[in-house]
């Protein structure tokens, strides 16, 4: 894992609210649904609140492995990692907010309310300065010049 590779996964991460948590269904299927992210200082490690009798944290109970897809405009992120619930009611505390209380307003005490830690085992990551509008000006000038597209920066790295 080198601490610059984590930097950059950390800096695009940085201000996304959202994340597709994929799972593996009992049937062996995959499926995504989006999660709200905590903020919380990115070291490899992603933090979501769920419902202790939900799908995704049945899901994550049988099959660890899950896929968390980041991203808006230029940026995407596609991290992979394994998978735990914790029930822990310090760390709920430690991450409640307003945001989350809106879902749960039964507060971080109740233990129907869960928390899912993926600890990040490996990224890929999209980086097209300039977001959407250099992307376009990309794909029109590739294709008036019969060029491949400057899509910007593309990585895969360990975490």
């Amino acid at each position: 894992m080198s601490a610059e590779d984590t930097r950059k996964v950390a800096e695009l991460i940085k201000g996304q609210r959202f994340g597709f948590l994929t799972t593996t269904t009992p049937e062996g299927k995959l499926t995504s649904r989006p999660m709200t992210l905590q903020e919380v200082e990115f070291d490899g490690d992603l933090w979501f609140f769920a419902e202790r009798d939900s799908h995704p944290v049945a899901h994550v109970a049988r099959s660890p492995q899950v896929n968390v897809g980041v991203g808006s405009g230029g940026t995407w992120v596609s991290l992979t990692g394994t998978a735990r619930i914790v029930a822990d009611a310090a760390k709920k505390r430690d991450l409640w907010n307003s945001a989350v209380e809106a879902w749960f307003p039964q507060g971080p005490d109740d233990p129907g309310v869960v928390l899912i830690h993926v600890t990040g085992e490996s990224a890929e990551y999209w980086n097209s300065p300039g977001g959407r509008l250099s992307t376009a000006f990309s794909f029109v000038k590739a294709k008036a010049t019969g060029e491949r597209i400057d899509a910007g920066e593309n990585e895969k790295v360990d975490l």
